[in-house]
């Protein structure tokens, strides 16, 4: 254990790692906007906040690109009290995900999302970036109530992060009044992900495919949602029947 670990170990009773990291993001979020999620950033949050530079570099060891994650999560989060607290029993369930997508972004302050989308442009970060936007969408679906447990679990995923991923570079230029122009935005990227789930089904259904689509259904069929166990990180699996 390095001397670093061993202070954040100490330090417990009074700062969880949690704590100081909440701590840590809430100093850098008035620098973000002058200095981007940048080391300079993080810097400047470990100098306001008084925390040992070493603790703060053992809990935090990527420095601000932890911080810029950690803000999409606590975005996360809000988005996910946000979705227990509101009645969408009368929705339809494209409306459903809108308002979903819709409380994400307004969980969110749209300059530290514009810096973030640059330090998640970067190549060696992108891999970080494509994985909180996968992580929110889970979520969203999961919330709504997803219950898929095959192919479909990972179709539904990859289209809503296409359609998030859309609606958040439209909403950082938005100038229109209450971004009702990203909202309008957002329902037509639902309104076409409806269309092309409604022409697999043709094609799904046509005599005249379905010999052409008898392997590839066979294969689809097998492919399983990952187990949501504790310890597996595993992305899905293939089944043995």
């Amino acid at each position: 254990m390095t001397d670093a670990q061993h202070d954040a170990t100490a330090t417990g009773a009074e700062d969880s790692t949690g704590d100081i990291a909440e701590r840590l993001l809430d100093a850098a979020l008035v620098h973000v906007p002058f200095d981007g999620w940048t080391e300079a950033c993080f810097r400047a949050a470990i100098a306001d906040t008084g925390i040992d530079p070493a603790l703060a570099r053992a809990v935090c060891p990527r420095g601000a690109l932890d911080l810029a994650l950690a803000y999409h999560a606590r975005g996360d989060l809000a988005m996910l009290e946000r979705l227990k607290v509101t009645d969408l029993s009368a929705m339809r369930f494209r409306d459903r995900i809108a308002a979903a997508v819709r409380f994400r972004l307004e969980a969110a302050d749209r300059e530290l999302v514009r810096r973030g989308a640059t330090l998640f442009a970067l190549p060696h970060h992108a891999a970080e970036g494509a994985r909180a936007i996968w992580n929110t969408c889970d979520q969203i679906w999961t919330a709504l109530g997803d219950s898929s447990d095959d192919v479909n679990w990972y179709t539904k995923r990859a289209t809503l992060s296409g359609v998030y991923s859309s609606t958040v570079l439209y909403w950082l230029g938005d100038t229109s009044a209450g971004h009702q122009a990203t909202w309008a935005f957002l329902d037509r990227r639902i309104e076409d992900v409806m269309r092309i789930e409604t022409l697999k089904a043709r094609v799904r259904e046509n005599p005249a495919l379905k010999p052409l689509l008898a392997v590839p259904n066979w294969f689809l069929g097998h492919i399983k949602a990952p187990a949501r166990r504790p310890g597996s990180d595993l992305p899905g699996s293939l089944s043995r029947r």
